[in-house]
C-alpha cells in the first residue's frame, strides 16, 4: 500500500539518524540483557495501560543489569495546574489540545481514518510523576527519579536528546536491578 508507505518514510524522518526505533509494545529484535540504556520521548502518553506496562516490561528485558531507562513525556500535573489557574473560558478546550486528548473533528474519508488509525498522534493515557514512578517500581525498576534535561549519569542521552521536547515535560531515569 503506497500509503502505509509513506507513513512509514514520514515517521523514519522524525528522528536523528543515531536513533533506533521501533515497536517496544511487541518487543524489539535486541537480545535479552543487552542494552546499557534504552531512551523514551514522547512514546509512552500515546500507549493504553495495558500497551505501557508492556512496553516496560520490554525494556526492563532488554536493559543489562544496572542498565538506565530514561524517559520524557508530557506532565499530566503541569497541564492539570496550568488548566487550574486559568480562568478564560477556553481553558478546557485549551487543556484538551494540549493534551492532546480531544478530538477537534473526525477523521473523514479513508485516507484520514488510515492515517489517524496508524498515525498513533493521540494521547491515550497521561502521567504524572507520583503514577508514573509507581508504575516503574512495579515493573522492577529501581533508583527511580525525575530527570531533567542534560542531568543523566551517562553521556550517551546527550546524543540524543533534544531540549525542545523537554520543555514542561516530565523526565524520569531509573534503572534496572544488578
Amino acid at each position: 500500500m503506497p500509503l502505509i508507505g509513506r507513513l512509514y518514510t514520514k515517521n523514519q524522518s522524525r528522528f536523528p539518524s543515531n536513533v533506533e526505533y521501533g515497536d517496544i509494545v511487541k518487543g524489539l529484535p535486541v537480545s535479552p540483557d543487552s542494552c546499557a540504556g534504552v531512551y523514551c520521548s514522547h512514546i509512552l502518553e500515546h500507549l493504553s495501560l495495558g500497551d505501557f506496562r508492556a512496553a516496560l516490561r520490554n525494556t526492563k528485558e532488554i536493559l543489562r543489569p544496572n542498565g538506565i531507562f530514561r524517559l520524557v513525556l508530557p506532565d499530566l500535573e503541569h497541564s492539570i495546574i496550568k488548566y487550574n489557574k486559568n480562568t478564560s473560558a477556553e481553558a478546557a478546550s485549551e487543556f484538551m489540545r494540549e493534551t492532546y486528548l480531544g478530538h477537534e473533528s473526525r477523521a473523514r474519508g479513508l485516507k484520514s481514518i488510515i492515517t489517524t488509525w496508524l498515525g498513533n498522534s493521540q494521547h491515550l493515557w497521561m502521567w504524572d510523576y507520583k503514577s508514573i514512578a509507581a508504575e516503574l517500581k512495579d515493573a522492577g525498576f529501581i533508583e527511580i527519579r525525575r530527570a531533567f534535561f542534560g542531568d543523566s549519569s551517562d553521556p550517551f542521552f546527550n546524543a540524543v536528546e533534544d531540549k525542545g521536547r523537554w520543555d514542561n515535560c516530565l523526565g524520569v531515569e531509573c534503572r534496572k536491578p544488578g
